[in-house]
């Protein structure tokens, strides 16, 4: 059975298109997008969850029931670095329902869309979100969000040369910080490197989405924090290393 469309209808497709035809990610011109069993609210500049932090979130969900189910404690705290939408922490909070979330963000527009998702999704008691940047504030980073249990983070990790390549979706409408990490891409990931022996509780572990160039050049840098060891690379769904798993050594780090 056909109906014609009304005029409002007409108008409000019209519109749809030419958001799309300017470019726009579809993601913005619906105002949501589905990541693992949660429904996101998406407006740009934030940063637009992609299908290999699906796989991060696996990860540490695998890993974190896993040590449940070996009777360790109930509760746990994940920090999330770099929250966009709230992702991974609402994810993570949707699967797992004793644990807690800290979602950081250097863009004030990630922070309030997070607060959002929270609230759309009823996670917000389980969720404290801040507006704070690893790089410029460490000593905010470290009051706020100390002795966690888990550290994720999809960082800006593309090197700076490989902005200028990206498709007009991402250059016109996303927010750069979260994307470009520097001349090698490391700014941010070796800023986390250095404040997670600080943040981590003994045994507590880091889960990193890196660039497949990135976990040689983590193992090498390692070299200067003692207290993390270095206990895996794993692969995406195109067989690249695309996460780090790390853990604080319980010899040399802080309680």
């Amino acid at each position: 059975m056909s109906e014609l469309l009304t005029h409002e209808q007409t108008e409000q497709i019209w519109k749809l298109c030419c958001q799309r035809l300017s470019r726009m990610p579809v993601q913005y011109v619906i105002e949501e997008w589905d990541f693992r069993d949660v429904t996101l609210k998406m407006r740009p500049p934030v940063f637009i969850p992609r299908p290999e932090t699906e796989e991060l979130v696996g990860l540490v969900l695998q890993d974190i029931q896993t040590k449940l189910s070996k009777g360790g404690e109930a509760e746990h705290k994940c920090l999330e670095v770099g929250c966009g939408s709230g992702a991974i922490s609402l994810s993570l909070l949707k699967s797992l329902p004793h644990l807690k979330a800290i979602a950081l963000d250097q863009n004030k527009d990630a922070v309030d869309l997070t607060r959002e998702n929270a609230l759309k999704l009823g996670l917000q008691d389980r969720l404290e979100v801040h507006h704070v940047d690893v790089l410029k504030d460490a000593d905010t980073v470290l009051r706020l969000c100390s002795r966690v249990s888990t550290l994720v983070s999809n960082p800006p990790y593309l090197f700076s040369e490989d902005m200028r390549s990206l498709e007009p979706e991402i250059l016109r409408f996303e927010d750069h910080a979260a994307l470009d990490g520097g001349e090698d891409g490391m700014d941010v990931i070796r800023q986390i490197l250095l404040l997670a022996p600080k943040l981590l509780l003994n045994h507590g572990r880091l889960y990193l989405e890196v660039d497949p160039r990135h976990p040689e050049l983590i193992r090498r840098w390692l070299e200067h924090v003692k207290e993390l060891q270095y206990m895996s690379t794993e692969h995406d769904m195109n067989n690249r290393p695309r996460f780090c798993i790390l853990q604080k050594d319980a010899c040399n780090g802080h309680p």
